[in-house]
């Protein structure tokens, strides 16, 4: 062929626009580009990854890795812009520089962020505007006593300047992670879990054991049925808060995509097509997913690698002028770090409920470092050889 003929053939192709380079949307530009014109829509130039920020938090090493390299060879255009505007009708998306850059079909995966206790972080979903005052807030007073997940490195240091109470709000996952490496870190300081229900609540009463044992072996004290009303309301110097995520579909909302009413995701069918606007696909945080064997899938990194396969295959299969197949997905384990030496691997049903087998310890914390290097090598592999992802279990 040609040169020619190959840039003929490739504006042939249809432009997909992806929007945000998380995991699920970096899967599905990286699965989409043999198949089309792509272009991924993030200001950021590096992929950090989110599961790793309570390590950021306590100076571990860098957690993010360039964009450029990622997408080295693939022919992703990457535009290093927020999107401000979604029109789909016109099928195009609008960027903060007021450029519009049509698409075919489109891939929404702007993922969650840490909701703070305010009313416009509602299951109703803010709009975009909101969101982006919402950022500024919390950029703003992350340089205060009040930290998310998001501003790791502000937390870091903060907590560098010398010893100091820090309370963790949020008995979940993120919180647990969050509590255990700031106190492995940091020895001088005390450090409380507030949770308002059982920590772990969704582990195996074996692996809740293991989890508070450690915690306090790292002294950290933990505060069960701690109902805290806003950050406003703890006595620390520093507050952590993990207790809720929501999704960032304030750019959907305005464009008219019906979302599901209890979450504020987008609601899509099990192709991961928006219900409401059929170009449209969503993936990860942003994406209300579910399929009979798992239910309604929680957000997390678990479920933005498959969803952003699935959602790059159905449109793939569009593309081609089939019909496209049902997200194939089924929980198999939770993993938990307990800082750098311990931690929990929970095994769970389909579901994601808990089973009463668990790896826990030194092997557990091996164990959960694999599978979140795999996070990277999955990446990887999807630029070197996007058509083997759909053989890896659990994505489709």
């Amino acid at each position: 062929m040609t040169t020619t003929q190959q840039q003929r053939s490739s504006l042939d192709q249809p432009q997909v626009t992806v929007l945000g380079a998380g995991y699920g949307g970096l899967l599905a530009a990286l699965r989409l580009a043999p198949h089309a014109r792509v272009t991924l829509i993030d200001p950021a130039d590096r992929f950090t990854e989110r599961v790793r920020l309570h390590e950021r938090a306590a100076a571990r090493t860098d957690i993010s890795h360039p964009l450029a390299g990622l997408l080295r060879g693939t022919g992703i255009r990457h535009v290093a812009a927020r999107a401000t505007a979604l029109a789909p009708a016109a099928r195009t998306v609008t960027t903060e520089d007021g450029q519009p850059l049509p698409y075919d079909y489109l891939v929404y995966a702007l993922g969650s962020r840490t909701g703070t206790p305010a009313p416009a972080t509602s299951a109703s979903a803010p709009s975009a505007a909101a969101q982006a005052a919402q950022a500024a807030d919390a950029a703003a007073e992350s340089h205060g006593r009040l930290h998310t997940a998001e501003s790791a490195a502000a937390l870091r240091d903060r907590l560098r300047g010398g010893p100091g109470s820090v309370a963790v709000v949020g008995g979940g996952l993120t919180g647990i992670e969050m509590a255990a490496e700031l106190a492995e870190t940091y020895p001088d300081r005390s450090v409380r879990l507030l949770s308002s229900g059982p920590v772990a609540a969704g582990h195996s009463a074996r692996s809740r054991d293991h989890i508070r044992t450690v915690l306090s072996g790292l002294g950290v004290r933990i505060e069960e049925g701690a109902t805290v009303p806003g950050p406003e309301a703890v006595d620390a110097d520093t507050v952590v808060w993990s207790a809720s995520m929501v999704p960032n579909t304030g750019l959907a909302a305005a464009a008219g995509l019906t979302l599901d009413p209890t979450t504020g995701r987008i609601a899509v069918d099990e192709t991961l097509r928006s219900v409401s606007h059929p170009g449209i696909y969503a993936a990860g945080d942003a994406a209300a997913a579910h399929n009979a064997t798992a239910g309604a899938l929680r957000m997390g990194c678990a479920t933005a690698l498959p969803t952003g396969s699935r959602a790059a295959s159905s449109i793939i299969s569009a593309i081609r002028g089939e019909q496209p197949g049902p997200l194939k997905f089924a929980y198999v384990i939770q993993c938990v770090s307990l800082g750098r030496r311990d931690g929990v691997v929970q095994f769970v049903r389909g579901d994601d409920s808990p089973r009463s087998r668990s790896l826990t310890g030194r092997t557990a914390a091996l164990f959960k470092e694999q599978i979140v290097l795999s996070t990277i090598r999955t990446f990887q592999l999807a630029r070197r050889t996007p058509g083997l992802i759909p053989a890896i279990p659990g994505m489709s």
